[in-house]
């Protein structure tokens, strides 16, 4: 089990082992406040995990702990969302597209409906004011959270310090989620803090590498289609080509990749799709 620690002045994390999508292996969950707290990914299903976290909250004997943030609503982090807010008695806040994919009984944990602009305000010694940035593309409800004055990002899995981050068909969008890429990196913030992996030092520079890694690989698919001609390729042929340099045991994540980036180009126009095959317009 990982122990909680402090990540910046007035934000300590508690590393939540969940099952998620490797390499990663844990869930950061997020301790903001310095008397006011806002506890930030109700993660864990585990259940020594989730007594460990209860531990972690209520040892804020000195802090008035005043609810529980999703960022969205994966498993891997709402997993301990109807325990945790239970046995804290704490209310929980996400966003209404968040809400709308928690199974019922979640639901009805949902206290304070967040979007867009809302302003979080954390009095404390040290206090501070977290503005709500709905930032869909890895999912429709994604909440990130920023404090311009400490330049502090909570970034969810917009990006990652550990493996990368799934777009995949059905939560996810490929341009949306490359807009919100540019959006976060356009806050030119000091610090992201993201749900897997350690702090991000230079967050700017990871967000234009995650831009630049997607386009590359959207251009990879857009040869592949091409390569095909006027009789199109399906998809199988499709991951062998564009994901030549992707292990083949990772194949079955790279086809939901790649199913998002020909989503993307058929919405642009530059794809079109017959018969569960694909060819350039």
């Amino acid at each position: 089990m990982l122990r909680p620690k402090d990540v910046l002045a007035g934000v300590s994390v508690f590393p939540a082992r969940t099952p998620t999508l490797p390499p990663a292996t844990h869930t950061n969950s997020y301790a903001l406040g310095t008397r006011d707290v806002l506890l930030v990914e109700p993660a864990t299903p585990y259940e020594d995990e989730q007594r460990a976290w209860i531990d972690w909250a209520r040892a804020m004997t000195d802090r008035n702990v005043i609810g529980i943030l999703v960022t969205h609503h994966h498993d891997d982090h709402v997993g301990g969302l109807d325990v945790l807010a239970r046995e804290l008695d704490l209310p929980v806040w996400a966003h209404d597209a968040t809400v709308e994919r928690l199974a019922p009984a979640l639901r009805a944990r949902i206290a304070r409906r967040l979007g867009e602009g809302d302003a979080i305000v954390l009095d404390g010694p040290s206090p501070s004011r977290w503005s709500v940035l709905h930032t869909p593309g890895h999912a429709p409800g994604h909440l990130c959270l920023h404090d311009a004055e400490a330049g502090a990002l909570v970034v969810g899995d917009m990006v990652a310090s550990i493996g990368t981050i799934l777009v995949a068909p059905g939560d996810g969008d490929m341009i949306a989620y490359l807009a919100s890429l540019e959006r976060l990196a356009a806050l030119d913030a000091k610090t992201a803090l993201p749900a897997h992996g350690e702090a991000i030092d230079e967050p700017v520079k990871l967000f234009r590498k995650y831009v630049s890694h997607r386009l590359m690989r959207e251009g990879k698919v857009l040869d592949a289609v091409a390569a095909a001609g006027t009789e199109g390729a399906d998809i199988a042929t499709l991951t062998a080509r564009a994901y030549d340099d992707t292990p083949v045991h990772l194949w079955p994540f790279a086809q939901l990749s790649l199913r998002a980036h020909l989503e993307k180009l058929e919405r642009e126009g530059r794809v079109a799709q017959a018969a569960q095959r694909f060819r350039v317009v």
